[in-house]
């Protein structure tokens, strides 16, 4: 069915091709989804998929054919069509729809809205709604069976079941393990580990080292923590190690990897360092590992010294300055001085660690902590500072004291502070600094190095020592001090 002077804007589905009218009829009755084409005069074809924004005005160019069925009857009419008249040299186009003025003339009705909505949804709605319910649903799928897989993982990680039976003072190790990165294993897991608790590779005040390797091979060292004393108080020394575990990371701290708490045992499960402890290596001739000096193959150089001094003092001042609040280790000796394959030490043995409140050193806070002073004595004869057996509050200051006598032991190659044979340290300070006047370095140095020391760094190292150790805690030099100190002259 033609419409002269008429086009349907917009809804083309070409751009316009030039071809007859008969190829543009023909495409459009090929096409599904044309209703509807326009031919111009100058050969244009456009094919409509929508009949909507029609409009019939004079003097547009081209004509729109419809689309009607087989048996669909079009009378004989014309629309809109217009003749021209010129009056008095003027032209003007005048609008005559035929049957207008004859009644008997045929009246036709053509729905096209209809025709157009019914093959819009033909050609657009189909394809677009199931794609849209597949996607929805494919991604119903996919959430459902992620939440299923992550029930079913921590299901099996013993989440939604009801564990061992917890103490009271527990409920802090349960936030700590929910706020970070430890595995909780249980007892029969670290018996696993542990092959019965077979290998011990250690043994201090409070607890037994165990050498463990876990379901992935990760190597470990797992730590029974022992108590001679009432339940409490193990709870206490197990609720310190895990308020330090949640606060600490530093490359020269012992890593803390997880934790059991069934039942009675308290463990704790760490990185494995593969070197013995600063004490085995420095003090050969004293644990058996050496013949006393005659052998300088396993003998620590200076530079290996100096360099676990360093680090030391580096992971002290994290404790006491860098953590969430000040940590003291109160039990700072060569013993809990770990060495890596790389020489480089690490701090352990946090079993005996006082929290304080991370709060300045106002007159508010020194009151709440002389009030409360902790007078249970911890740590080992002969590295403990003087205000231990005061009444001093207990301060970072006592590990100051203690790294010290650390510093000492590491520039003379013996043992300073010996609680067996009541050494003064006081004493051995005292004689350190009448040689340094002196200007006699050589005398203080371990002589199995025969000389082979830098010894701008050993006047260093000792000067820090000495002060490290003074007797009033005021005096003594931060480890942020101590170990800018230190680095001072790490290039010399």
């Amino acid at each position: 069915m033609a419409l002269p002077h008429s086009d349907f804007w917009g809804y083309d589905l070409n751009d316009g091709e030039i071809m007859p009218l008969a190829e543009c009829a023909r495409r459009c009755r090929t096409n599904c989804a044309c209703v509807a084409f326009q031919h111009k005069a100058n050969m244009e074809c456009y094919l409509k998929s929508v009949l909507f924004n029609g409009r019939t005005f004079p003097g547009l160019p081209g004509t729109v054919y419809i689309k009607v069925p087989v048996d669909f009857v079009v009378p004989e009419f014309h629309v809109h069509q217009w003749q021209a008249h010129v009056h008095g040299g003027l032209a003007i186009l005048e609008e005559n729809i035929t049957g207008c003025g004859d009644r008997a003339a045929q009246e036709v009705l053509l729905n096209a809205s209809a025709l157009s909505h019914k093959h819009v949804g033909d050609a657009a709605g189909k394809p677009v709604w199931p794609y849209l319910y597949g996607f929805l649903s494919a991604l119903l799928v996919v959430e459902a069976v992620v939440i299923g897989l992550g029930c079913l993982l921590f299901s099996r990680k013993g989440l939604f079941t009801r564990s061992s039976p917890v103490y009271p003072m527990d409920e802090g190790y349960r936030l700590i393990l929910l706020t970070t990165s430890f595995q909780r294993y249980s007892y029969a897991a670290i018996k696993k580990a542990t092959g019965n608790f077979a290998d011990e590779i250690g043994r201090g005040g409070s607890g037994v080292v165990y050498r463990g390797v876990l379901d992935d091979g990760r190597i470990v060292a797992v730590k029974a923590l022992t108590t001679s004393v009432s339940r409490s108080h193990g709870e206490e020394e197990f609720q310190a190690e895990l308020s330090v575990i949640g606060r600490i990371y530093h490359k020269n701290l012992v890593r803390i990897i997880g934790c059991c708490s069934q039942g009675k045992p308290r463990i704790l499960v760490s990185e494995f360092i593969e070197n013995r402890s600063l004490a085995t290596m420095l003090f050969l001739d004293e644990d058996g590992d050496g013949d006393g000096g005659d052998d300088h193959d396993d003998v620590l150089g200076w530079s290996q010294r100096f360099r676990i001094a360093v680090g030391v003092a580096r992971g002290l001042a994290y404790l006491h300055s860098e953590c969430l609040e000040w940590i003291i280790h109160c039990n700072m000796k060569p013993e809990n001085i770990l060495l890596d394959r790389d020489l480089e030490p690490k701090i352990t043995d946090f079993g005996l660690a006082k929290l304080l409140d991370r709060r300045p050193l106002g007159s508010a806070s020194r009151l709440v902590r002389e009030a409360n002073p902790s007078r249970r004595i911890r740590g080992t004869r002969g590295y403990m500072a003087p205000e231990w057996v005061s009444s001093l509050a207990i301060s970072d200051k006592v590990d100051v004291y203690s790294f010290g006598v650390v510093l000492l032991e590491l520039v003379k190659g013996v043992r300073v502070a010996d609680g067996d044979q009541n050494t003064d340290v006081r004493a051995v300070a005292k004689a350190v600094s009448e040689k340094m006047h002196s200007g006699s370095v050589d005398d203080l140095v371990d002589g199995r190095l025969a000389g082979d020391f830098n010894r701008a760094q050993v006047k260093v190292v000792v000067g820090v020592a000495l002060s490290c150790l003074e007797e009033d805690r005021n005096r003594r030099p931060s480890m942020s001090a101590v170990v800018q100190a230190l680095v001072s002259v790490e290039d010399a």
